[in-house]
């Protein structure tokens, strides 16, 4: 276990200081997901969107969900770069352990969004979101939680294409549905009836009603509940598969 951790933070070191040297990587993920809180946000300001809570409080959720959809699912991009360059035929070589090799990346991930997240929420702050402190704590952990999953299967496929036209319209076809059937930004339950019943084999919808059930502080909810269960195991899941993708790529 010592060797875990410290294989781990060798890795977390090494890509959280790439991390650090590209400003620009920090701050650009979050542009989406600002522009919409930004144009969109205030034409939802007087809608009746749900039975509790404010506009804000349904839609800053989704963004936040959003921010770790889209950015996480294109992680793999780095490894394919590496794959190139052979840095990942060098640390195939070493002695860290693989599943080493998958949190030290996916830790440095979810950082970063996180970090994206606490800006995305000080800007909906400051456009007039109220929520409770302990809501939007949630929200990142679900954040963190969703990211680690959706890198994690990234990673995955990037171990097994050659080249990014091979892995951009893979993850294209992935996140966009996943977006439009998870009421990312709008509840599904405003549309149709069979839209509705197809949005619950989404898995993400699960962590969009749990997340907007923090922000109005119904933390002991049937949707934080499944939520929670929902992402954990999807996450459990996934780090499973990626580590042993590391493996198979290695042997």
């Amino acid at each position: 276990m010592s060797t875990l951790l410290s294989d781990t933070a060798l890795i977390f070191g090494r890509y959280a200081r790439q991390t650090l040297r590209s400003k620009l990587q920090m701050l650009f993920g979050v542009l989406m997901p600002l522009l919409y809180l930004l144009f969109f946000g205030p034409l939802l300001t007087d809608l009746p969107l749900s039975s509790s809570g404010s506009s804000w409080q349904v839609l800053v959720p989704g963004l936040l969900l959003q921010l770790a959809l889209f950015g996480a699912s294109f992680c793999g991009f780095g490894i394919i770069v590496e794959k190139q360059y052979g840095v990942v035929e060098r640390m195939r070589v070493t002695p860290v352990s693989r599943l080493a090799l998958l949190l030290g990346r996916v830790l440095r991930d979810a950082l970063l969004f996180v970090f994206q997240a606490v800006l995305l929420v000080l800007a909906a702050l400051a456009m007039g979101l109220r929520a409770p402190l302990p809501g939007i704590l949630i929200g990142f952990a679900f954040v963190a939680v969703l990211t680690v999953a959706l890198a994690s299967l990234s990673y995955a496929l990037a171990l097994n294409v050659s080249t990014p036209q091979e892995f951009g319209p893979v993850i294209n076809a992935v996140t966009m549905p996943s977006m439009l059937l998870s009421g990312l930004m709008l509840p599904m339950a405003l549309g149709p009836k069979w839209l509705d019943v197809l949005s619950h084999f989404m898995p993400f919808r699960y962590l969009v009603d749990a997340v907007r059930a923090a922000f109005v502080g119904s933390y002991t909810s049937s949707a934080m509940l499944y939520g929670v269960l929902v992402a954990v195991a999807f996450a459990a899941l996934s780090v499973t598969y990626c580590t042993r993708a590391f493996r198979r790529s290695a042997a």
